[in-house]
């Protein structure tokens, strides 16, 4: 008998059924994040306790050919806009540190060089980065301007044929531990840029930020940038504003969206198995009514989850998806992550705490979730900008 999707989601689960229609070459692209993920559990919690980036683990999804965020490779499988969206939402299943990972090289670093670069510039990076034979990063957040990032400060002046930038970010994945960074600078024109800069460049120096309690199993780099000189051969030709920036970061929003949900189905699942097999006063905590209700309210915020993202879906592939929609799916998804995740800690008891459970690991990750590509406060401002016609940020 064929797989279905429903071997990759229980109907209890995916409740309305709504990626029960997945089959194909996506739900064979499912099917192999789903291997790869189950590979890489047992040394996940290891890890993330650690604060140690698995970089060899990442190198092994690049083999697989699952670290693509759809975009076309020579010689490679085709990969569709559903079946990227898929293997997001089970990266972060198992863990949002790979998932993070594989969103920075990717969704920011490879989709800023296949959206706004030359032909020259993919043949060159495309490839290599897909195979992580070249890290990348995506540094346009600064120590001043986070939510704000549109008044970056970090300048890039025009001398010949080089530019030379001098400047300051902060979080940038991949950073400290990369081979190049897209570096998103305010240009002579006032315009904002992006440049491939080797992190190996005079001038360049990364610090990896030490005492995370979220997403412990990627590094995030302060960097400092002191007159570093880069070709003009790598400037982004079609990043000319803060427009061209934002259409890199309108698709890791909707992944944020995904991998909100994908961590949200696995706490709800573990918290279902772990009521089935805990006994307390002689009997197993499904049979309490109160369970049984916390098990409803986080079904309902996962088949919200889900509808969104699938809607969501249907929109991005008919390319008719906007800002707006995304920032909306944003925040209601890692607002519905938080409570499902806070349920399932407080289900587990005291071993809620326990790492060998996940779900602390899940509910500590979800609030970088519930801030990273634009916070929480900022995309409902967004949305209330689109209702009222009135902005209230800016």
């Amino acid at each position: 008998m064929s797989e279905t999707a429903q071997d990759l989601l229980l109907p209890q689960t995916d409740y309305y059924q709504v990626f029960a229609d997945v089959d194909g070459e996506d739900l064979r692209w499912w099917r192999e994040a789903r291997d790869y993920c189950e590979s890489i559990r047992p040394h996940i919690n290891d890890a993330w306790e650690k604060a140690e980036y698995n970089i060899p683990a990442v190198e092994e999804a690049a083999r697989r050919g699952l670290v693509r965020d759809g975009i076309d490779i020579e010689g490679e499988r085709p990969m569709s806009i559903r079946a990227n969206r898929l293997l997001e939402m089970e990266f972060a299943r198992c863990d949002a540190s790979t998932a993070t990972a594989v969103i920075v090289q990717a969704g920011l670093a490879m989709q800023s060089i296949n959206l706004c670069g030359s032909e020259e510039q993919k043949k060159e990076f495309l490839g290599p980065m897909s195979r992580m034979e070249i890290r990348g990063a995506f540094a346009l957040t600064e120590p001043d301007h986070g939510s704000d990032s549109i008044g970056l400060e970090t300048t890039a002046t025009r001398e010949g044929d080089e530019w030379v930038i001098n400047g300051e970010k902060k979080w940038i994945g991949h950073g400290s531990v990369g081979h190049i960074a897209v570096v998103w600078a305010r240009m002579n024109d006032g315009e904002v840029g992006g440049f491939i800069v080797d992190q190996d460049s005079p001038g360049y120096e990364a610090e990896t930020i030490t005492g995370k309690a979220s997403l412990r199993g990627i590094p995030q780099a302060h960097i400092k940038l002191h007159d570093v000189r880069v070709p003009d051969s790598r400037r982004l030709p079609g990043a000319n504003s803060f427009r061209d920036t934002a259409k890199v970061l309108g698709g890791t929003r909707l992944g944020v969206a995904w991998t909100a949900l994908g961590l949200a189905i696995d706490c709800y699942e573990k918290a279902l198995d772990y009521a089935k097999r805990r006994v307390q006063f002689g009997r197993p905590l499904v049979k309490n009514q109160i369970i049984q209700q916390r098990l409803s309210d986080m079904l309902m915020d996962v088949t919200a989850m889900a509808l969104y993202c699938r809607r969501l879906l249907e929109l991005e592939e008919s390319g008719t998806l906007t800002e707006k929609q995304a920032a909306l799916a944003k925040v209601h998804n890692t607002r519905a992550a938080r409570r499902v995740a806070a349920n399932a800690r407080d289900m587990f008891g005291g071993v809620g705490i326990l790492l060998e459970n996940d779900v602390m690991r899940h509910m500590a990750d979800i609030e970088s979730l519930h801030t990273y590509e634009g916070t929480d406060t900022i995309q409902s401002l967004i949305v209330g900008k689109t209702i009222t016609g009135v902005s209230a940020y800016r």
